[in-house]
């Protein structure tokens, strides 16, 4: 048996096999609901082969989204289309598929177009809002400087988050994920280049994961005993001054201790990208470093395309799971190709049972 189709006990969530679809941002939601665009875009990935399919980030309060059309869960509104959207991928997912949300708040790098748009601050005529961090830093040159959360913004950010947390479980999530990466805002508080504070929430490394862990303590008895708790966590900021691994190390651990499942390891974006060495699994020895160091199961991301690099990074024990992004984009059966790739078995959906070996047939016959 491949290692890439072993099941694996993520807290108390069995998945099948370890593959995870990452959250990827679609900007199609409405008001942060979900739309037409999501009751097809789940249910697809959810028949692709992965054992947990992660929502896009979905946002805990409406000025907490990065455009217009990000996803949230702050309303009833937002909680009955995401809700509709999860029971029809779980009506055609394969038995056993499991379903997690990440929740997130994009801080000072909201209120901007689509990327398609041009991905920029949004001008005064397209209802842009007021974005909020740990300090008054833009995120770039040109870009409007953030409000600087006092204590009741910070305590208002909490109860966010664990409102959403809530109403995650009413909807019957596996899994729920706080996004600290990416630059979004528990990044910003983690990174001493966003963060300046000098108060209890700045400063040492302690004080800047004092946000994540009030969250991760606030949220994980709301999920009872049924649903994971995992952590999007940056582990390097790829810059000179930024987040340092071994204080994300320290994190991981004492993220464990609150309760936290798994840790998925990513990093930089908290500044425009620069510095960040782009290439096929450029981020697994952070997964595999924060995986031995800090004992927590971890999941690896970043440039992992190929069925026979994610066998290898489970197979010689790197990380416990394996994510992948725009390769389910590109190719939402990606799961089936690994399994017939490696040879393994796949449940599929009974309508599509008769395309079971196909690829591989294909590619025999390619090289006949």
């Amino acid at each position: 048996m491949p290692a890439l189709f072993t099941p694996f006990d993520l807290g108390p969530v069995r998945l099948s096999n370890r593959i995870v679809v990452s959250p990827m941002c679609q900007y199609s939601a409405d008001d942060g609901s979900a739309s037409d665009w999501h009751l097809q875009h789940l249910p697809a990935l959810g028949m692709g082969g992965a054992a947990l399919v992660m929502t896009e980030a979905t946002h805990v309060e409406r000025r907490g989204r990065i455009t217009h059309g990000c996803l949230g869960l702050y309303s009833d509104a937002n909680e009955a289309a995401l809700a509709c959207a999860l029971a029809v991928a779980r009506r055609f997912a394969p038995e056993g598929t499991r379903f997690g949300v990440q929740l997130a708040h994009s801080g000072r790098k909201g209120s901007i177009s689509r990327p398609w748009e041009g991905g920029r601050p949004l001008a005064a005529d397209a209802d842009p809002w007021t974005t909020v961090a740990p300090s008054a830093v833009p995120f770039a040159e040109g870009w409007p400087a953030p409000e600087a959360l006092d204590e009741v913004g910070i305590g208002r950010i909490v109860d966010a988050f664990a409102q959403a947390a809530e109403r995650a479980v009413r909807i019957g999530f596996d899994v729920v994920e706080l996004h600290a990466g990416h630059g979004y805002l528990l990044h910003q508080f983690l990174s001493p280049i966003s963060n300046r504070r000098d108060d209890a929430w700045g400063g040492s490394p302690e004080n800047r994961s004092r946000l994540l862990r009030a969250i991760a303590a606030r949220v994980r008895p709301l999920l009872g005993d049924r649903v994971a708790l995992g952590v999007r966590l940056t582990t390097t900021d790829w810059q000179e001054g930024g987040v340092d691994t071994a204080d994300a190390v320290a994190w991981a651990r004492e993220l464990k201790a609150a309760g936290v499942d798994y840790v998925d390891a990513t990093g930089g974006f908290v500044v425009p990208p620069s510095g960040i060495p782009f290439s096929p699994g450029y981020q697994v020895h952070l997964a595999e470093r924060v995986r031995r160091e800090a004992g927590i199961a971890t999941r690896a991301v970043g440039g992992i395309a190929s069925p026979a690099q994610a066998e290898a990074i489970v197979a010689e024990g790197r990380a416990d799971l394996v994510a992948l992004a725009t390769a389910f984009l590109a190719d939402p059966r990606w799961g089936w190709r690994a399994a017939d790739e490696l040879g393994a078995t796949l449940s599929y959906p009974p309508p599509y049972t008769r395309a079971k070996g196909v690829r591989a047939s294909a590619r025999e016959g390619a090289v006949r």
